[in-house]
Parts: structure tokens; C-alpha cells; sequence
């Protein structure tokens, strides 16, 4: 851990998630709660997507979107689990609403918050904000590998 309060640099982050460039899309945790955590992702205008989402209207891509909140989910999962040689894939994702657009420059603040956690299952609620605007939700569902 980078200090004493909870937080993760992109060093550590790494040591949880087996996700590498160009597909590692959590930057910074801000918090660790006891059934939660809080994520960064900065969006930049130098990403790859961008190239062809959308010529002359870069939006972050809404897929890319819900695996920054998977990623973010299987980083608490792994960290609060002690999970770190386990991978995690996605199950089920519903309740899927997008509300604003994420730019170029944003700073998508990823919340996640763990609901049950039982044998190999994880069920979390995840939200994205850009600011104080809620940007997307979701509930997901994924299972640790063995």
C-alpha cells in the first residue's frame, strides 16, 4: 500500500490485477472501505479508443466504461479476499444505465461497493462519477477462478 490510509498507486494496483497496458483502466485508489472501494481512472485523449470513438467527438466507450468498474470490483474483491493468485471474470452484468459522457480530461471516480461475497461469487453495486455527475451504474456479478 502506498500509506497508511488505504490507497493504491498504479505499482501497487498491479501487484492485485493481471491487466497491463493498453487494458488497465484503474490509475489511482483513493480509499479502501470495509465494504467498498473508491477508484480512479483518467481519461485521456492520448487513448487508443479514441482514434475511432468518434473522430471529432471523442466519448469514452460505454463497454470500456463498465470494465473500469469490473476492474475496480475484482481489485476489492482480490485485496479484501486475499485473492492475489485468482483471476475474476465477469458473470453477469445488469441494471446497466449511462448518464453522462466521459471525456478527454474527465476523471472518472469509480465506487464500488461489495453486496454479498459467498464461496467463488461476488455481487457489487458500481457507479462512475465525472465530478458530482453520476457518468454510469451498474450491478455485476463474477465468479474467482480457481
Amino acid at each position: 500500500m502506498s500509506d497508511t490510509k488505504g490507497t493504491m498507486n498504479i505499482e501497487d494496483i498491479k501487484k492485485y490485477l493481471p491487466h497491463r497496458y493498453p487494458f488497465l483502466f484503474i490509475d489511482k485508489v483513493l480509499e479502501i472501505k470495509e465494504d467498498g472501494i473508491i477508484a480512479i481512472k483518467n481519461v485521456t485523449g492520448n487513448e487508443s479508443y479514441f482514434i475511432g470513438h468518434f473522430p471529432g467527438y471523442q466519448v469514452m466507450p460505454g463497454v470500456l466504461q463498465i470494465e473500469a468498474l469490473a476492474q475496480a470490483a475484482a481489485l476489492f474483491v482480490i485485496f479484501k479476499y486475499n485473492l492475489k493468485s485468482k483471476p475474476v471474470y465477469f458473470m453477469s452484468i445488469d441494471k446497466v444505465k449511462f448518464r453522462n459522457q466521459v471525456v478527454p480530461g474527465d476523471t472518472l471516480r469509480l465506487e464500488i461497493v461489495l453486496e454479498r461475497f459467498g464461496g467463488r461469487v461476488a455481487r457489487v453495486k458500481g457507479k462512475g462519477f465525472v465530478g458530482d455527475n453520476l457518468a454510469l451504474e451498474a450491478q455485476m456479478v463474477a465468479v474467482i477462478g480457481k
